[in-house]
């Protein structure tokens, strides 16, 4: 089965379905990029009337995650994944629709290369950047995964 935006959204909807009620919605994945975009709503607001920063974290945690998953599926490999450490940067009120946006395909491409030659665990910082619909980012993650080859 390849991974694709629809079957990521059916995906949330029975495993992660708190990501999937507060309107976190995978828009296009390819080989180094993935959208997710979620929209503000009363939801997934805070009491700032701006979105939720664990909202804005599935976003973008999601976008990072997509493509971590997709570059799994297409070795063929059985790979582990995790989050291993996170940080975030909000600058601007989170209103209307927010797009995060991962173009760091290659980088996964490299850890897990290494992680199947050497057998050994292999790390990678993918960063996930929030705008609104002015093009004003809003917030920034960084996600640091890990990759290991299941033995």
């Amino acid at each position: 089965m390849n991974i694709s935006p629809s079957k990521l959204n059916t995906f949330l909807m029975f495993k992660l379905p708190a990501a999937y009620f507060t309107g976190v919605r995978t828009t296009s994945l390819d080989d180094t990029t993935c959208v997710v975009t979620v929209k503000h709503r009363w939801i997934n607001q805070n009491p700032f009337n701006s979105m939720f920063w664990a909202v804005q974290g599935m976003a973008a945690e999601l976008t990072t995650g997509a493509l971590v998953m997709k570059k799994i599926k297409e070795s063929g490999k059985k790979i582990s994944m995790l989050v291993a450490n996170n940080n975030a940067t909000f600058t601007k009120k989170a209103t209307g629709r927010i797009i995060f946006t991962c173009k760091e395909g290659h980088k996964i491409d490299e850890a897990m290369r290494k992680a199947i030659e050497t057998g050994e665990g292999q790390t990678v910082w993918l960063c996930a950047n929030g705008v609104n619909k002015d093009g004003v980012e809003v917030s920034s993650f960084n996600f640091e995964w890990t990759l290991k080859v299941k033995s």
